[in-house]
């Protein structure tokens, strides 16, 4: 009758001991923090040999780095990946300043004309509309003037030619 109690035990003693040869929490804990520092903002965590990875990476492919860096370790029966996928924060692109090729030429054609006195000029759309009275000489010069500026027509209908 002993004999089949100790046949009994016997496998029972050498169940608990294989049992307790696997690596333990802490040890899977230690081996997979250490594998994790590549990938920062990375936690692990075990609880009877199930790993739990928590924290937040900026893409798909470090979550799966980092999953992929502890599935193997010895004493790991499964991973719970529960880390959060957050891009990080693009800063809104100002929208360009575009200056009106106008505003460059109204500049010029208001300082082509300042020794005018009696003519105004408007631009828009490139094309430089005059008003007022000259004499041909002055007209000459100020038509000068306003060619060398390059707008798509200087536009005299509104001006007075005088001899």
């Amino acid at each position: 009758m002993k004999f089949t109690k100790v046949f009994a035990i016997v496998p029972i003693m050498a169940m608990s001991l294989m049992m307790s040869c696997g690596p333990k929490d802490a040890d899977i804990q230690t081996k997979a923090t250490e594998m994790l520092k590549t990938v920062p903002g990375v936690s692990a965590e075990v609880k009877e040999g199930v790993l739990t990875l928590s924290g937040n990476v900026q893409d798909d492919a470090a979550k799966m780095a980092a999953e992929t860096a502890v599935k193997a370790e010895k004493g790991v029966k499964s991973v719970v990946n529960n880390i959060t996928v957050t891009p990080p924060v693009v800063a809104p692109v100002a929208a360009p300043i575009t200056i009106s090729p106008d505003e460059a030429l109204t500049k010029s054609v208001t300082d082509a004309t300042k020794d005018f006195p009696g003519v105004t000029a408007i631009v828009k759309d490139g094309v430089i509309s005059l008003k007022g009275t000259l004499s041909a000489d002055k007209w000459k010069k100020l038509k000068m003037a306003l060619d060398a500026l390059s707008p798509k027509k200087v536009d005299a209908a509104g001006m007075s030619i005088t001899k």
